[in-house]
């Protein structure tokens, strides 16, 4: 059975992957093997269907496969989208969960909330998110991820 736990390390371990990528953002090569390491170990591209929504996308608002999530954090001259900035290059210095609550299972986890991406400055933008697990070889992996700003009334 998954625990609350173990999302919350897998949430960790996101978090900290995405700093680490923007902390790695003036050494190019070194940022691109970090950021194939990070998405390799943290979403199920290689073992399953990911659905994978990331917030700062318009002209491809889905992404199917690991060179378009890459893309998505880190763009560069070889970024399967070209609508791409490189979100994790901002940088961020912290990201921070807070779950609106989880579903737990056996082989499978969904929580869904708001997390919290702090800019050099200390300013948080807010984020809504929903992210599905599911067990791999003992490992939780990501393959379900949307997140979304905030509904913004006008």
């Amino acid at each position: 059975m998954i625990t609350k736990s173990m999302v919350i390390e897998a949430q960790t371990t996101w978090g900290k992957g995405v700093v680490q990528i923007g902390t790695l953002k003036n050494s190019p090569k070194e940022c691109v093997v970090f950021t194939k390491q990070f998405v390799e170990q943290l979403y199920a591209f290689e073992h399953s269907t990911v659905l994978f929504k990331p917030t700062k996308c318009a002209v491809q608002q889905f992404r199917p496969s690991a060179a378009e999530a890459i893309s998505y954090f880190i763009a560069g001259e070889q970024r399967a989208c070209q609508e791409d900035k490189g979100f994790a290059l901002q940088p961020w210095t912290n990201v921070r969960f807070e779950n609106s609550d989880l579903i737990l299972e056996d082989t499978r986890a969904i929580a869904m909330g708001n997390y919290y991406f702090t800019d050099l400055d200390g300013q948080e933008a807010k984020v809504e998110y929903t992210f599905g697990y599911t067990m791999v070889e003992g490992q939780l992996k990501i393959d379900v991820h949307h997140s979304s700003f905030p509904f913004q009334n006008s």
